[in-house]
């Protein structure tokens, strides 16, 4: 390799490495130490800063293992974060979450999570800060009775329904989307 394409190659990579550095995901301004997420720029499918964003999510999976954080409950506040920190005012996101299956017990207070699960419930902080942010936690009382989780035993905020279905149902006729992952 020659001086001159030695010295081409190693500019090549350290721009190559400087690009891939100098972006880094970012949580907040919603819900801070959750939800990171990248700033794009260049959009060609523009984002409405002023439109009114009504979302439910349908939470029914959980993680593998009882000490990890639920990755389908921090998409709400991955959801919350993006359009914050892309200008949408926080007022115009309007988000809902609908727990059920086996996600059921992350919304378990810690009591009940330990003493089920020995192990601190890892989503205790993110729903709390959800619900903060007036993100609304619905759970459904199907699951809540056949996996023998009552909602005395939830996290506070934690709102009963009759079942998921019944609130996916009732918050899609309000106007939100369905977001499933």
């Amino acid at each position: 390799m020659t001086k001159y394409e030695l010295l081409f190659f190693s500019l090549f990579l350290l721009l190559g490495f400087t690009f891939s550095h100098s972006q880094s995901k970012e949580s907040g301004p919603v819900i801070m130490g959750f939800g990171e997420v990248w700033t794009i720029e260049n959009v060609d499918f523009i984002t409405d800063i002023n439109k009114e964003y009504k979302v439910v999510f349908d939470i029914m999976n959980s993680a593998d293992e009882p000490d990890e954080l639920n990755k389908s409950i921090e998409t709400a506040a991955r959801f919350l974060n993006m359009h914050a920190q892309s200008g949408v005012p926080v007022s115009n996101l309007k988000v809902a979450l609908v727990v059920h299956n086996m996600a059921s017990k992350d919304l378990l207070l810690n009591s009940a999570y330990k003493s089920r699960f020995k192990t601190n419930n890892p989503n205790l902080e993110l729903i709390e800060k959800l619900i903060k942010a007036d993100v609304e936690i619905i759970f459904c009382g199907q699951s809540s009775l056949s996996r023998n989780m009552p909602i005395t035993e939830t996290i506070t905020g934690v709102k009963l329904s009759l079942s998921a279905m019944t609130a996916l149902i009732g918050l899609q006729d309000d106007g939100y989307q369905l977001i499933k992952f």
